[in-house]
């Protein structure tokens, strides 16, 4: 009886890891449009700082990552469990904030074109190791609130498709997915902000072949850079936006419409599926951009109500 008993242990132990395995995997595929723009966007925020504090920063963001999940993981489950009405509410909450930042970065680039070129000069030539730091720690606390936002939606989606299980093995999964996600997004973010110094590396090698693989490297590195900054950008809109349009049916019956003109125009065509993902894609990123002005337009006016600048 004791053999029998263990073993029917190792049993229900073997089938909780095959369920969890299983959350996991259909986890990550649902979150996966997620997971691209928080690598975009965490690659985005932690450039721009001195070669040697690269991986300090990256490693004090995924550590903010890290404990933005532990917060966040037991508080969606006790909120699904007991207000689950108020999942969407705070998600569109922090759909527009990403979306205001998003248009925050827009309206000084196009608008105050001298302001923004004067802040960007004024980071290149920060004095002292005060300011350094100062700035450093700007940058880390930004990238923790974006990823907080972020960290929430991939949760969410995750429990979704996690709601048919027990609650012991949503715990399971959605620790593993969290851990997992934060791994390999600062994984990944750590050798791009490094591509740099691997191509200063091998310049400097006395194999021609290395030094041209090293020049390659140093030319694609601002490149690769300028590419993640815009698209960073936009990706605040897209997920923001995306926030916003699965939270209000009829931004759907706008969709549904786009979709429906598009299917009629090109049907028949081989890029109509393409269009049509698009269009949403499109959709989605304006609906960012509406957002996002709007809660810069409040922004702005409270400020000016309160007699600041904004």
């Amino acid at each position: 009886m004791p053999a029998s008993s263990f073993f029917a242990l190792l049993d229900d132990i073997a089938t909780v890891l095959d369920d969890v395995a299983l959350m996991s995997k259909a986890a990550t595929k649902k979150t996966a449009g997620v997971l691209s723009d928080d690598l975009a966007l965490n690659a985005q925020q932690v450039s721009g700082v001195k070669a040697d504090r690269e991986l300090p920063v990256v490693w004090a963001v995924a550590k903010g990552s890290l404990l933005n999940k532990v917060i966040l993981l037991p508080l969606a489950l006790l909120i699904s469990l007991f207000a689950p009405w108020l999942i969407t509410p705070l998600l569109m909450i922090g759909g527009a904030y990403l979306c205001f930042e998003g248009m925050e970065k827009i309206w000084g680039l196009f608008f105050h074109p001298k302001e923004e070129l004067e802040r960007k000069q004024k980071r290149k030539t920060v004095a002292n190791a005060q300011e350094l730091l100062a700035l450093e720690k700007k940058k880390i606390r930004g990238a923790i609130r974006t990823d907080f936002i972020l960290s929430a939606e991939i949760i969410v989606i995750a429990l979704g498709v996690m709601s048919e299980y027990s609650f012991v093995k949503q715990c399971l999964a959605l620790s593993f997915v969290a851990i997992g996600i934060t791994v390999a997004v600062y994984g990944v973010v750590a050798v791009i902000v490094k591509i740099d110094d691997a191509g200063l590396f091998l310049a400097n090698k006395a194999s021609l072949v290395l030094q041209k693989v090293g020049a390659g490297l140093l030319w694609f590195a601002p490149q690769l850079m300028k590419m993640l900054s815009i698209l960073g950008t936009a990706a605040m809109f897209l997920v923001g936006g995306g926030i916003w349009f699965h939270a209000i049916a009829w931004l759907h019956h706008v969709d549904h419409s786009i979709h429906a003109t598009l299917s009629g125009w090109l049907h028949g065509n081989w890029f109509e599926g393409v269009a049509v993902s698009l269009a949403s894609i499109v959709w989605q990123g304006l609906i960012g951009l509406i957002v996002g002005a709007i809660v810069l337009l409040i922004v702005t006016l409270v400020f000016k109500a309160m007699g600041k600048e904004h």
